[in-house]
């Protein structure tokens, strides 16, 4: 397969945001809600229960940041350019991780938050690749195109995780701590800016540069996705799939460091085994099933499955046996996610493309807003294993909603 103009180099830049991403995984968990980590820095009188909370809030600084932010960066590279906002995101993430690493080494909690919430505010550089992916293709070929970005997801998901871990682990070099892996990724980061700067030409020479921006497209969007009775199913699924699966994400690490006892390393090798899982899926596995099944037919077993391996990992007494339940996770909810934008895509028109995939991606920035807030205190109040029977929960919840309500359009949504 061959890729030409700006393809390659938009590439690399995902690729290496998502390294970056990847490497703080098996890390900030270690930071807040587990106090026997070497790298736990609450002070005495902090309880754990105020640690869960605290955790859940840090995680979703990210992620509130980008709700607002991303749509806005998105309408400016309409605007001026998505090369000059590529720069302003990517650079925006190496200032936020080295914050983090300032916050970590000074034992700063609040610019541990004023970090993350910076680098969600500056963090809408996959929507900007999207749009340049989409300038510089035909529409026949946008498809394959697209299919880079989950090729540098899953890379960055396998090689993220495991560099995380092995730079915050001392006995691999005696200077390692829970500071290297932010710095790394800000150095990461900063060298992608340098990347984007040389490399990658600008796909949308024409921008007018006169500014006038919805700053409330998010909110906009989420209200919009109940007014079409059409997709009101689809929508409703995909935010309580979302919502459900960033309830496991965001206390997975947690979970397997209290029931496990794993290190940052073990987490960022775990991770890195789901990421190749990841890629097999998105290689081989969707382009089979996809060519013998619907899309509606494959969400009915995907989603229900993904929340049965949830269930299962939940469940699980023995580390060994996650290595079991990864393949089934990965692949379930590979399939869920792709063919949920696919059927959503088909159901709209041509003309109406653009309005309906931007909706769905404000209504999963919600949902995945929301479950960190909420999983702090559920942690706190319970157990801190307990976020992942919720998740379960939810995505069974959304199983239910699109098994007893998805009903195909008669025609495609039209403006």
């Amino acid at each position: 397969m061959r890729f030409s103009g700006p393809m390659i180099p938009l590439f690399f830049t995902i690729l290496l945001d998502m390294i970056g991403y990847g490497i703080l995984i098996p890390v900030i968990p270690m930071l807040l809600a587990e106090p026997s980590s070497p790298h736990y820095l609450l002070p005495e009188g902090f309880s754990a229960d105020q640690g869960f909370v605290l955790y859940g809030v840090l995680v979703a600084m990210f992620s509130i940041g980008s709700f607002f932010a991303a749509p806005i960066i998105g309408q400016l590279s309409d605007h001026v350019g998505r090369k000059k906002m590529l720069l302003l995101s990517v650079f925006g993430t190496a200032i936020g991780h080295a914050l983090f690493a300032i916050g970590i080494a000074t034992r700063n909690l609040p610019l541990l938050f004023i970090a993350r919430l910076a680098d969600g505010l500056t963090g809408g550089n996959i929507a900007v690749a999207q749009a340049a992916i989409a300038d510089a293709t035909r529409p026949e070929d946008r498809a394959k195109n697209f299919g880079l970005i989950g090729a540098a997801f899953g890379l960055g998901f396998i090689i993220g995780p495991f560099l995380g871990g092995k730079l915050a682990d001392p006995s691999v070099v005696s200077w390692f701590d829970a500071t290297v892996p932010f710095w790394f990724a800000s150095l990461l980061a900063l060298a992608n800016t340098f990347f984007i700067w040389t490399m990658l030409p600008e796909t949308r020479p024409q921008a007018s540069g006169r500014i006038t921006l919805a700053w409330s497209r998010s909110l906009a969007n989420v209200g919009k996705a109940f007014h079409h009775p059409a997709l009101r199913t689809l929508y409703s699924t995909q935010f309580l799939y979302q919502a459900g699966f960033a309830f496991y994400t965001t206390f997975a690490a947690v979970f397997f460091a209290i029931r496990f006892g794993f290190s940052e390393g073990d987490i960022g090798n775990y991770f890195a085994y789901v990421g190749l899982w990841i890629v097999f899926t998105q290689a081989v596995v969707t382009r089979i099933v996809t060519k013998h099944y619907s899309e509606r037919t494959i969400l009915r077993v995907s989603i229900a499955t993904t929340a049965l391996a949830i269930l299962a990992v939940s469940a699980i007494k023995d580390a060994e046996l996650l290595y079991v339940v990864a393949p089934f996770l990965a692949i379930a909810n590979g399939l869920s996610l792709a063919n949920m934008t696919s059927l959503l895509s088909r159901s709209a028109g041509a003309d109406v493309q653009g309005e309906v995939l931007g909706i769905g991606a404000s209504v999963s920035a919600l949902a995945i807003s929301i479950p960190p807030l909420v999983a702090g205190f559920i942690a706190a109040a319970i157990t801190p294993e307990a976020p992942l029977p919720v998740a379960s929960g939810c995505i069974f919840l959304a199983a239910l909603v699109f098994i007893a309500s998805y009903r195909r359009p008669a025609h495609p949504l039209s403006a």
